[in-house]
């Protein structure tokens, strides 16, 4: 079998890789629960591509995503509930329903109208898929249930604590201004201070949930994504601590030689000698 850019040799390859008898034992055992982690792994590792500006490594890594893709239709035909084509079929009918100005009569929109024309087809579609399941006796999703539903549990904390203020901002629960969530934020680093005080682990857990909580809420009012920026900030961190053991190595020591005031020097040259756009953090 050889390589193809024909989306169907890929279909092929990941079938004979599920029969049973000449398939791949590992593939074989694998079910959907057991690949979601590969998926999101998969998924992370495109956005690692992108924000390294690395076109080759994403090229590989969407190979890698659309396999995850491929994989989970093929687990579900053999199960009889779609094949990859229904999967196809799903999401274009799904675009060009929520695109009735490109693909309809709907002209003329401005960005904000084309954005809520598309939360209120959502809207409808969710409601379509919960009158679906009712019709078939199924209840609904837990994590559909409520204005706050249809919101995936398997989202980085971050990003679903944004999405979840977003979500409650549009029925207006939310800080007006944004110097309001900084108050709030100063109210939740006391209460951690307390919390640290009395020793009480679960205390201590709930309060900085609470804070993080706050800080993502925070970036939302700025138009900034919280996940994206602590991404950036465990990359400023991993390159300054990178700097010290460098420096540490031109001495011939070692990161366990130093002490806490020396690397916290070596931490404050690496800031200044580093070209970042903005103000210096």
């Amino acid at each position: 079998m050889k390589p193809s850019t024909d989306i169907t040799r890929l279909i092929e390859i990941m079938a004979a890789l599920r029969t049973p008898g000449t398939g791949c034992p590992w593939d074989l055992e694998q079910d959907f629960a057991s690949i979601a982690p590969y998926t999101l792994e998969e998924a992370y590792e495109v956005v690692d591509a992108i924000e390294r500006g690395d076109l080759a490594d994403l090229r590989d890594e969407l190979g890698d995503l659309l396999l995850q893709v491929v994989f989970h239709a093929r687990m579900a035909e053999e199960q009889g509930a779609f094949a990859f084509p229904d999967v196809v079929e799903a999401i274009t009918r799904k675009l060009i329903r929520r695109h009735p100005h490109v693909f309809g009569n709907t002209e003329d929109l401005s960005p904000e109208e084309v954005k809520n024309l598309w939360d209120s087809i959502k809207s409808e579609e969710k409601a379509e898929r919960r009158a679906a399941r009712e019709k078939l006796g199924q209840l609904p999703e837990a994590h559909e249930a409520g204005f706050l539903g249809g919101i995936p549990t398997a989202l980085p904390a971050l990003t679903r604590a944004q999405k979840l203020t977003a979500k409650a901002a549009k029925v207006g629960f939310d800080w007006p201004e944004a110097v309001q969530v900084i108050d709030k934020i100063h109210e939740e680093l006391e209460e951690v201070k307390e919390a640290s005080s009395s020793g009480a682990r679960d205390r201590i857990e709930d309060e900085i949930g609470d804070l993080l909580f706050s800080v993502t809420n925070l970036a939302r009012h700025f138009g900034i994504d919280s996940e994206r920026a602590l991404r950036r900030t465990n990359a400023k961190f991993e390159r300054r601590f990178k700097a010290i053991e460098l420096a540490l190595g031109e001495q011939d020591r070692s990161l366990d030689e130093a002490s806490l005031e020396e690397m916290e020097e070596l931490w404050v040259a690496a800031k200044l000698t580093e070209r970042e756009p903005g103000p210096s953090s």
